[in-house]
Parts: C-alpha cells; sequence; structure tokens
C-alpha cells in the first residue's frame, strides 16, 4: 500500500504541568507509531489565545505532529483517544 503525509494539530490545555503534558505527548505520539505510523516529528507550536472559549478556557497550547502511515488504523486510534482525553480540547487531522 501507498503511504500517505498526514498532519494532527492538537490543543492541549494551558493549565496542565509540563511533565504531564509531556507524557500526554509521549502518550498519543506512541499511540500512532504503535499502530504503524511513522513519526516524522512531533513538537509544540505555541500558546495561543481562542477567538471563543473552548472547554472553559481561553488559550491553549498547540502542538503539530507530521506523520506518514499506509493505513488509517493509527489516524482512528488517535481521533477516538483523544475525543476521551480531556487534556485535549481540539484536534484535526489533515492529509497533506
Amino acid at each position: 500500500m501507498e503511504e500517505h503525509k498526514y498532519e494532527i494539530t492538537y490543543i492541549i490545555r494551558p493549565d496542565l504541568e509540563e511533565g504531564a503534558k509531556n507524557d500526554l505527548v509521549a502518550r498519543f505520539d506512541k499511540v500512532l507509531t504503535d499502530n504503524g505510523a511513522k513519526l516524522i516529528d512531533s513538537k509544540d507550536w505555541s500558546k495561543r489565545r481562542f477567538a471563543f472559549e473552548i472547554g472553559g478556557y481561553n488559550e491553549g497550547v498547540y502542538h503539530v505532529i507530521n506523520l506518514t502511515t499506509a493505513e488509517k488504523t493509527a489516524l482512528d486510534e488517535f481521533d477516538r483517544q483523544s475525543k476521551y482525553s480531556d487534556d485535549i480540547l481540539r484536534h484535526m487531522i489533515v492529509r497533506r
């Protein structure tokens, strides 16, 4: 199967401690790699103010992951788990 490039952007709640944020990022990076994705990079973008309140927060830490994968299993699992995480306010998966 042919591999495709994807970009995942997700917003982490701003009051999360640095150690907990690093654990969260590592956990979701592992979800992707355990399901067959190859990470190109995974990095914090910046803390930004929202145009409107999300879950009681006016700002959040944006995190961006670039990856390649041949199957959507990794993306589906990331999507499923991020919906249940209280630490991730929003996420978006885009095929590049």
